[in-house]
């Protein structure tokens, strides 16, 4: 029978496909799929977020159309998912991002109409826009009026979205899920995901998946090129408990995986996506055959067509290095 007509745009966040990679690792002797978060309505696993951050507010009237104002700081996916939700609802959104947030990101903030801050000065003791971004975020709730920051950082309910995520993939697996592999910036997706786990006593071994360079677990923080990976300072939604194992990934890392991805599997994903493929290959010897193993996909490529799917920005940052993911 026909499915019935959602009621809204977004009625279609979640129940996102879990897609079996059966070309990605040659030879590998465990099953690999991938949690594929482009297919929210606003492109990234960020609407989840954004939704169970802002729908409470909404429907006990916390949040009231053309006077309550959001703002939020973001490196571009959540900011997407949060002007999706202030646009359906008629809120006012008002977005601090910074200079490695996407050309691509910055037009689709400015479609849904959201008002757009760009920091461009990075912080001084740590050389990352981060600090810099909560800084402005914090000095316009204070002044504007009706202000509501979600905090995407330090909200409870940011993991609590991702409690869903996790039960989605092991209804999927009928609850075989050896190995999750999820990247982590804000904590919240790779959080929400091990509470399930451990809630239902699934047995999944959470790897980590940081970018070289971040803060997040003790590392010292070190300029990053690609956003939503990693971050400068520790969130304070981590929980040292909630992962097994940790696999840092450097940016060039990140694009030979991409690249592979799409080579060998026709998959078009975010630099995040490909953080946790690369992750996947260093961590393989480690996994007994037959496992079931999940790598959570945060994004799209598309809005990397300028970054990592540019041969000349790739050149140019890197040099030649078209062997690590050609044949």
């Amino acid at each position: 029978m026909p499915e019935k007509p959602y009621s809204g745009i977004l009625e279609t966040i979640g129940n996102t496909p879990l897609v079996r990679l059966e070309n990605l690792l040659p030879g590998f002797g465990s099953k690999v799929f991938a949690k594929v978060e482009r297919f929210n309505p606003g492109g990234s696993i960020k609407d989840r977020s954004a939704q169970r951050m802002l729908i409470d507010a909404v429907r006990s009237g916390e949040l009231k159309p053309g006077k309550s104002v959001v703002i939020e700081s973001s490196s571009g996916n959540l900011a997407v998912g949060l002007a999706q939700m202030c646009r359906y609802f008629g809120l006012r959104f008002v977005c601090v991002v910074d200079g490695k947030t996407t050309g691509q990101n910055l037009a689709i903030l400015n479609a849904f109409g959201a008002e757009v801050e760009v920091v461009t000065e990075r912080d001084e003791a740590t050389g990352e826009y981060l600090p810099a971004r909560l800084r402005r975020v914090r000095e316009l709730v204070a002044t504007v009026p009706h202000a509501f920051w979600p905090n995407q950082y330090a909200n409870p309910l940011n993991p609590r979205a991702h409690e869903i995520t996790m039960r989605e993939i092991a209804a999927s697996l009928n609850g075989t899920v050896d190995y999750l592999f999820a990247s982590v910036s804000t904590f919240g997706t790779l959080k929400g995901c091990s509470d399930h786990i451990r809630n239902e006593g699934l047995g999944t071994t959470v790897v980590a998946v940081d970018a070289l360079g971040s803060a997040i677990f003790g590392h010292e923080s070190s300029v990053r090129l690609i956003p939503g990976h990693g971050a400068s300072v520790v969130p304070p939604l981590m929980d040292p408990d909630a992962a097994d194992d940790v696999v840092h990934i450097s940016d060039l890392e990140c694009v030979a995986a991409c690249r592979r991805l799409v080579d060998r599997e026709a998959i078009l994903a975010g630099g995040s996506s490909g953080a946790t493929v690369a992750a996947l290959q260093k961590y393989a010897e480690r996994i007994p055959d037959g496992s079931h193993c999940v790598l959570i996909f945060p994004d799209g490529g598309d809005r990397y067509l300028d970054t990592i799917y540019s041969d000349e920005w790739v050149l140019r940052h890197f040099g030649e290095v078209s062997h690590l993911w050609k044949g």
